[in-house]
């Protein structure tokens, strides 16, 4: 049924969700704040993970190890403009990235950015619904489905919404018990 479009528009908001959070510092160290970083490499606007090794030597540290050593500078100089918070050590030969602790007011402070890009994903899930609950009544308008098929599917589409909520509720929980008990 026409369900499916919208439960794949519903997973890729999760999707984003999913991937904001991973971007989210939380006191240990995640590659994945890197991933929106980018270096101009021979004229072309290439992420840091395609030109340098990227690893996590320790729980708090993140190793950046370009290919070509001239990239050094670059790479730094992306890193200071990016948002990310953190100053990168530069040696010459590789980038490190060092979390600092984070304190308990950052925590909660982290804690209420992520139940806020939490609530943009329902009300981008609610946004969907409508969306497919306007759609099946235009559907029931033109009489190509009933009465009946229109509340069985607004029931089909509530029962969808409901759970890719529930989906995101989960994922905050998991981040938030993460971000306060590091």
């Amino acid at each position: 049924m026409m369900n499916d479009v919208y439960e794949e528009k519903m997973n890729k908001t999760i999707s984003v969700f999913q991937e904001n959070l991973s971007e989210i510092r939380a006191g240990r160290a995640n590659p994945a704040i890197l991933n929106k970083i980018t270096v101009d490499y021979y004229g072309v606007s290439t992420p840091i993970n395609q030109v340098a090794g990227i690893s996590v030597p320790e729980a708090r540290m993140i190793l950046i190890q370009p290919w070509d050593i001239s990239l050094l500078k670059e790479i730094e100089k992306e890193i200071l403009k990016s948002d990310i918070g953190i100053n990168p050590n530069n040696d010459g030969k590789v980038i490190r990235l060092v979390f600092p602790e984070l304190n308990e007011e950052r925590r909660k402070e982290i804690v209420k950015d992520i139940r806020k890009l939490a609530e943009e994903a329902k009300v981008a899930i609610r946004s969907i619904r409508r969306d497919a609950i306007d759609e099946a009544k235009d559907l029931q308008k033109k009489s190509e489905i009933t009465e009946d098929d229109l509340k069985q599917e607004e029931e089909q589409i509530q029962k969808l919404t409901d759970k890719k909520v529930e989906e995101i509720d989960t994922l905050l929980a998991q981040k938030e018990k993460e971000i306060m008990n590091i």
